[in-house]
């Protein structure tokens, strides 16, 4: 038996710098099966109705985070985002906030990552190597385990209030990744990443407004994250 399908009406938002004054929006009107992903409606815009719509995506499983965009208002993964949890006929669709746009829904997030390598986000590790691996014990691993869920997707950043009023914000997408390492108990780098993030342009900035914790589409817990890093942030040390 056929599903019954729904028409909806997309718009979004179209923008080519190199040639357009300003933004405009777009209408596309398409037929979606309600359990179709916002990903797989705008494959088949740009395929069968505008050849020059331009976006990212990569794996459509929310693992590389390369498809995130504002979906209704929301910084959301397209490939995770089904037509059937957006009421109404319309589906707005448009770039991350907070990023300078180069096409249509591809926005430049060369600062984005210029502020994850501020914090050093990497194991490091100066002792003897293993035989096997570094071990720990599943106690430690539980104070980091949650935020090495980050796909780096920069859907918390681009949510952030404090992120749109200053982009020298390290932003919680770098933050989150600096507790990672930061409560890691094999690293040894976390006095250079405490003081990467121990400033007005770092963890202190962090107003817990929430949003972050809204947009993951990883379902991290940024806020107690960051909660975590705040506290060893004062008190000037790592968990290794």
């Amino acid at each position: 038996m056929p599903v019954p399908t729904v028409t909806k009406t997309f718009l979004i938002t179209r923008f080519d710098p190199a040639r357009d004054g300003a933004p405009v929006v777009r209408e596309y009107q398409l037929d979606c099966d309600p359990m179709e992903r916002v990903l797989t409606a705008l494959n088949r815009i740009k395929w069968q109705q505008d050849g020059t719509l331009s976006y990212r995506r990569s794996c459509g499983h929310a693992v590389c985070g390369s498809c995130a965009m504002t979906i209704q208002g929301a910084s959301r993964l397209a490939c995770k985002t089904l037509v059937k949890d957006i009421a109404g006929d319309r589906i707005v669709v448009e770039p991350l906030k907070g990023f300078p746009v180069i096409k249509d829904l591809v926005v430049d997030m060369s600062h984005f990552y210029h502020n994850l390598r501020a914090v050093v986000p990497y194991l490091v590790n100066n002792g003897p190597k293993p035989a096997k691996e570094r071990r720990q014990s599943p106690e430690e691993f539980d104070e980091f385990e949650d935020a090495t869920k980050c796909i780096l997707c920069g859907c918390c950043t681009s949510s952030c209030p404090s992120f749109w009023k200053n982009d020298s914000y390290l932003g919680p997408a770098a933050l989150v990744k600096a507790w990672r390492f930061v409560g890691d108990s094999r690293d040894e780098a976390g006095s250079q990443r405490i003081d990467a993030v121990n400033g007005h342009d770092g963890v202190w900035r962090c107003h817990t407004i929430f949003n972050c914790k809204e947009a993951c589409p990883k379902e991290i817990d940024i806020p107690a994250a960051l909660s975590r890093l705040k506290r060893a942030a004062a008190w000037g040390r790592a968990a290794g």
